[in-house]
């Protein structure tokens, strides 16, 4: 039975030996991020005092304008994670490719690889508005030793071992899964540790609550238009509520606590979606599967998707269970 006093390194050693390749690597790895997570908590509730705040000047891979924090964050989960020989690769949404790493006897002997967006929403945090990291973990599938490939980042997210985000807002949370359950961690600033706060985290079967970017309704898909129509139909408990951020940590981190549905779906504009499959959508919907929700591309399940490239977008609709079928419907029957 959880303890809500555990600290988070109590925690991953006492339920390490549930993860079927329990040798320590996954535990070291997931420290690893709690550590990052800490370091780049520390510079967001500064982003008013220091000279952190605004574009840094570059365009990622995507052609999205960077934000300084947003390459502040990327350096240091990629420092932390290669100084401490615990993964073989990482892949960014900040970086053009992925990355290898070898280690002092220039193998790659470890058997794990990170996909990550190290700070979701950061276009948010000029306005003092909660932004968030993103992580993804696998098995490598090539030979342990040798280099790592494309083929180790191009799985479909029903490979992954372990997925989380961390949400950097009023209160500090990490919120993870290894394939056990959803549990989260918040953050005691005064002394530096991470304690249970949210055991067993489940997203409720309903929702009244739909989080999606109304100003794009005109090049929505006419199933997306029906939906919102529906939502906002008064019948039973609708109207629905409309709820939407901006951040996709945080949209997702209210609607599986209070219930809810989140989409971004294609548009005229966007025809494959935008949030990227790898390190935004698989392991938001890993997370969603693992607290009894659902997530999809609005005609089926994410994390059943065989990725074909590094920087893949998506159509992305995630949530309670119910709300998610309900979208689905309206999808399916304006294409028929």
């Amino acid at each position: 039975m959880a303890n809500r006093n555990q600290t988070l390194g109590e925690f991953i050693i006492e339920n390490q030996t549930e993860f079927k390749y329990s040798s320590g690597e996954l535990s070291r790895l997931i420290n690893s991020i709690r550590l990052a997570a800490k370091v780049v908590n520390h510079e967001v509730n500064k982003a008013g005092l220091v000279d952190i705040l605004g574009a840094a000047g570059d365009t990622n891979i995507q052609g999205e304008d960077q934000q300084k924090l947003d390459v502040y964050a990327n350096d240091i989960f990629i420092k932390t994670l290669t100084n401490r020989e615990i993964v073989c690769g990482i892949a960014s949404e900040e970086e053009d490719d992925f990355i290898t790493i070898t280690g002092r006897n220039k193998k790659n002997d470890n058997k794990y690889i990170v996909l990550m967006d190290p700070l979701d929403g950061s276009s948010n945090i000029d306005v003092n508005v909660s932004v968030g990291t993103i992580f993804s973990i696998y098995r490598r599938v090539t030979p342990e030793g040798s280099p790592v490939t494309i083929d180790d980042f191009l799985q479909p997210g029903n490979k992954q071992v372990a997925a989380g985000y961390i949400v950097y807002g009023t209160s500090t949370m990490i919120v993870y899964s290894t394939g056990h359950g959803v549990n989260g961690f918040t953050l005691n600033p005064a002394i530096g540790t991470y304690y249970l706060s949210h055991p067993n985290m489940r997203f409720p079967e309903d929702g009244t609550i739909y989080s999606v970017n109304e100003g794009n309704y005109v090049h929505f898909p006419q199933g997306v238009k029906n939906y919102i129509k529906y939502c906002q139909q008064e019948e039973g408990d609708r109207p629905y509520t409309s709820r939407y951020i901006g951040s996709l940590v945080s949209d997702y981190h209210r609607n599986m606590i209070k219930g809810g549905i989140y989409m971004y779906p294609n548009t005229s504009k966007d025809p494959n979606g935008k949030l990227r499959l790898l390190y935004e959508c698989n392991p938001m919907a890993y997370l969603a599967e693992q607290s009894g929700g659902l997530a999809s591309d609005g005609f089926g399940r994410i994390l059943d998707i065989k990725p074909t490239e590094l920087h893949q977008r998506v159509p992305f609709f995630c949530g309670s269970k119910n709300m998610v079928l309900k979208a689905e419907e309206f999808m399916k029957k304006s294409k028929s």
